[in-house]
């Protein structure tokens, strides 16, 4: 199991440690409901050093970047992130992925450089898929995952409490915008407007040698803003109150972008990409299913791989992401069912042992702030 640049400071902290995607990871630290409230009302500080990060650059690197990923690369002007994925060549999805323009100091004259940020249970498996489709391009490729940390400041005082640690003007760096600059005294930070809980703030990419410096004056500063850490629980908790897919539950090798809602980042008018042809038919033709959200007023809370049924009795999918929602007070959850079942406001049946519980299709976000 590997460590982050953090992992003795959670244990310190007295986290709740457990494995994902082959890391020591905090779970929590006190419990999941007061550090989910403390980013939807206040801020708070997730350790995301196992995400993975690669560089793309030279002279083809708009080229590889656009061919493999399923949103418009072309349209991103330096300073810009996009939310994108990797189609595979079977209908469905290698990994979901954010993509940062870089700015030209990162490269030569006439090139392009990228940074493509890749979920940690994936990092070999995407570096493969790049490599495989590289071919005879001109780019150099670079692996920074494991000299790169990562923590996520999320929450609507994020702005306020780290305008204190830098010079670089945070309001003015847009969503999905990033600004490189010096934070709590390091240099190089890329400070990116992005995040996975819906309440603001973010994202800050330093060497992983800095990180616990970053974090210890993150932490010291913070004081005055009550800022808390955060675990793995919470930012689940988070992600699925905003809908936001995860791989490996909501989306994986076997699920299209556009049966799980991702059209948007799925631009069939853009140059070619892996597999568009499927995607476009796929559109064309119709979905056989649908990614869709409900809640339900039952007590007991439906789980990935809970069997899903119409009011007729016949199984009709399955769920792929549930929790009790700690800003709503009752269970939400997301899972695929038949196209025709799919309609807002009509009722599902989820298989609780030899009960079957009703729940509601609802429009997403299921948090609404």
């Amino acid at each position: 199991m590997k460590n982050t640049p953090l992992t003795q400071t959670h244990i310190s902290l007295g986290a709740k440690m457990a494995e994902f995607a082959g890391y020591n990871m905090p779970i929590q630290y006190t419990n999941i409901t007061e550090e989910h409230q403390s980013v939807r009302s206040n801020v708070g500080v997730f350790d995301v050093s196992h995400m993975g990060e690669f560089i793309i650059r030279g002279k083809d690197a708009l080229k590889l970047v656009q061919s493999i990923t399923s949103n418009n690369v072309a349209k991103l002007e330096v300073l810009q992130a996009q939310y994108s994925c990797f189609p595979n060549n079977d209908g469905g999805i290698v990994d979901d992925l954010l993509v940062y323009r870089l700015t030209e100091e990162a490269c030569a004259q006439g090139e392009q450089a990228f940074m493509l940020v890749v979920n940690a249970s994936n990092i070999q498996k995407d570096w493969d898929w790049i490599v495989e489709h590289k071919a005879d391009l001109e780019v150099e490729m670079i692996d920074i995952s494991d000299k790169t940390g990562l923590l996520a400041v999320q929450g609507p005082r994020a702005v306020e409490m780290l305008q204190g640690l830098t010079d670089v003007n945070l309001s003015e760096i847009k969503y999905y915008t990033f600004r490189k600059g010096k934070m709590a005294g390091i240099d190089n930070v890329l400070i990116s407007a992005t995040g996975y809980t819906g309440s603001g703030g973010f994202e800050l990419y330093a060497d992983a040698d800095k990180m616990p410096a970053l974090w210890k004056a993150i932490f010291e500063h913070g004081k005055a803003f009550d800022v808390k850490p955060v675990g793995l629980g919470a930012r689940d908790t988070l992600r699925l109150e905003m809908g936001y897919c995860l791989y490996g539950n909501d989306i994986n090798d076997n699920t299209s972008p556009l049966e799980a809602g991702l059209g948007w980042i799925t631009k069939l008018k853009a140059d070619d990409f892996t597999n568009k042809d499927y995607f476009v038919k796929q559109k064309v033709e119709g979905l056989s299913r649908k990614l869709v959200a409900f809640t339900s007023n039952e007590r007991r809370v439906p789980r990935q791989g809970y069997r899903i049924f119409n009011a007729a009795d016949e199984e009709i999918g399955e769920v792929t992401s549930g929790t009790q929602s700690p800003s709503l007070g009752h269970p939400i959850g997301m899972g695929y069912v038949k196209t025709e079942e799919a309609k807002m406001g009509n009722t599902l049946y989820i298989q609780f042992g030899k009960k079957k519980l009703a729940a509601q299709i609802v429009k997403l976000p299921f948090y609404k702030g």
